[in-house]
């Protein structure tokens, strides 16, 4: 099975904290899923600088 590059996930939120995303999105120049993948990312960064690169080994 060929493995694809960009990977799904479902993201339930509150119809209140979706709306906020949206605004927030739309303020950045972002859609809301841009939005998501950027807060990740930024997550991701924050949590390597700390504790240093996940290792890819690890990554399943």
């Amino acid at each position: 099975m060929e493995k694809r590059a960009i990977k799904n996930i479902g993201l339930r939120v509150s119809p209140e904290v979706h709306k906020k995303l949206r605004y927030i999105a739309e303020y950045e120049g972002r859609t809301i899923n841009g939005q998501a993948y950027y807060l990740i990312l930024s997550c991701i960064r924050e949590f390597e600088k700390e504790h240093g690169p996940i290792p890819e080994d690890e990554l399943k």
